[in-house]
């Protein structure tokens, strides 16, 4: 039985988490802003969950009411009948997000919906489930957009940017979703090398290993919060997590560099943990000492932005890595995120492609830069273009890139999405308490102790999970290209019904 889903992502990665769901079997898929609404069954679910690389959450919807005030938010609610998802003993978070004029507090809304929930049990059973903020049982969200609500369960639990690899992580790491959407956009699938000369904890370097070698960002994560609910499957979700028919190998090398020690030895462990030193290399190396490689590459880097760098060394640092560019990368695609258009300015280089993607609250800008030998005059006397004709496209759509940016911090955001920007402070960071120790000889990744698929182990020469004892179940999911505006690959019906012109 397939019902609606609503997978969350970063603003400017919906079309990226769109392909993805279309190639996981998705069907009805709408893009929003911010989100993309889909349907499928429980193994659509899971599989969204442990396999989708640049989804925040997965969100089960139960409900879509209409509300003006928050006692008819509390009325709505109270109608629904809780004991399917709840009891006595069960314990339940709400988490809202409120875009309204009606409703001034997003956390009053949440009480609201909490108290509608409580009084229920209390009038039928004479006691109430607890509440309990972290780690809960059932963890609800409501989104408010003007009037209309939907209250949904999320699937997810902790957000699925946390994969579970990351041991420590400079301050202001780069978010692992955005990672993870930005090498997708760029295309790159493992056909060539990949570098990153300034590294930092090494997020570009882990997320393309684990796309090159087709590995589910889900196999590190310890648990998700449909593992909780009352009619999970563990069966099902057993053999999604010992599935490994989407993984191959990976007949190159992806290379991150760093001028700073501490950043080195910091990516160099969570190289480590992840599994995947054979096909990542973590080397201590200031950017204006990089050469021509020797085998065709890509660079894809998020240099600092600027923000406790005076603007003279910070415009001479971009104007260091356009010289880099065009002298010691002839032939080859950079990717460079960044923030300031001064910046982009010094790098001095015309980009094929713009686009707008956050930082966290930074309005910031993925630029493509095509790196020829000789004039750009002489390149296209000789029959040569800078745009691709699916460049040409996106460059011509008004909507996906404003000729006049701001770059104005944004208000309101998730907290999930509320990552830090800016340059980088080298230490433990927000991630310190993610810390992991593994020892040499049981090195267990994952999930819990004795859980029947918990044991990812750091050599992955082998490429096996050491609980699976036969070969990977093939799923139904294909790998359809999208194109039409509602994206239905059965029927193609339109699935209005999750689309809101404000979500977010």
């Amino acid at each position: 039985m397939e019902f609606e889903l609503i997978a969350k992502t970063f603003q400017g990665l919906e079309t990226v988490l769109a392909s993805e769901l279309i190639d996981l079997g998705a069907n009805n898929i709408q893009i929003g802003r911010r989100m993309v609404s889909f349907t499928g069954n429980k193994e659509t679910m899971y599989r969204a969950n442990f396999q989708l690389r640049t989804a925040i959450r997965i969100l089960k919807p139960i409900s879509h009411f209409k509300a003006k005030t928050a006692d008819e938010v509390y009325e709505a609610v109270k109608q629904i009948d809780w004991t399917q998802y709840l009891s006595n003993e069960t314990t339940f978070a709400v988490d809202s997000v409120v875009f309204s004029n009606e409703f001034k507090h997003s956390k009053f809304v949440a009480y609201k919906v909490k108290d509608a929930i409580v009084d229920q049990f209390r009038e039928k059973t004479g006691n109430r489930p607890n509440i309990r903020i972290v780690n809960p049982d059932i963890q609800l969200h409501i989104h408010v957009a003007e009037y209309d609500c939907t209250l949904a369960l999320d699937s997810s639990g902790e957000s699925l940017h946390r994969r579970g690899y990351r041991q420590e992580a400079v301050e202001a790491p780069l978010n692992e979703v955005l990672a993870a959407g930005i090498i997708l956009q760029t295309g790159w699938r493992g056909e060539c090398d990949l570098i990153d000369p300034m590294c930092g904890s090494g997020t570009f370097a882990v997320e393309a290993a684990l796309i090159a070698r087709g590995i589910a960002p889900g196999v590190f994560r310890k648990e998700y919060a449909f593992e909780k609910w009352p009619d999970f499957d563990k069966e099902l979700f057993e053999r999604i997590y010992d599935d490994d028919s989407m993984e191959r190998p990976f007949e190159h090398h992806i290379y991150g560099y760093d001028n700073n020690r501490q950043a080195v030895d910091i990516a160099t462990r969570n190289v480590k943990a992840a599994g995947l030193s054979k096909e990542v290399t973590i080397a201590f190396q200031d950017f204006k000492d990089f050469t021509q490689p020797k085998e065709k590459s890509i660079i894809v880097t998020n240099p600092p932005y600027g923000e406790r760098i005076s603007a003279p060394d910070l415009l001479g640092l971009y104007k260091m890595i356009g010289e880099r560019f065009k002298h010691q990368f002839v032939g080859g695609d950079a990717w460079v995120l960044s923030y300031r258009e001064e910046c982009f300015e010094a790098i001095g280089l015309k980009p094929s492609l713009r686009t707008p993607l956050y930082n966290g609250s930074l309005e910031c800008e993925l630029r493509k830069y095509q790196i020829f030998d000789g004039k750009f005059n002489d390149m296209r006397a000789g029959g040569g273009d800078i745009k691709t004709a699916q460049e040409r496209r996106l460059m011509a759509d008004q909507k996906r890139f404003k000729q006049k940016r701001d770059f104005k911090t944004r208000l309101g955001e998730e907290p999930e999405e509320r990552q830090l920007s800016g340059d980088r402070n080298f230490g433990k960071g927000k991630y310190a308490r993610e810390e992991r120790r593994f020892g040499r000889d049981d090195r267990k990744f994952g999930r819990k102790e004795g859980d029947k698929h918990g044991d990812r182990r750091d050599d992955r020469c082998e490429n096996k999970f050491s609980s699976r004892d036969g070969e990977g179940r093939k799923g139904k999911f294909g790998s359809d290209k999208f194109g039409k505006k509602n994206f239905d690959r059965k029927n193609n019906k339109s699935f209005n019904k999750f689309r809101r012109d404000d979500e977010d």
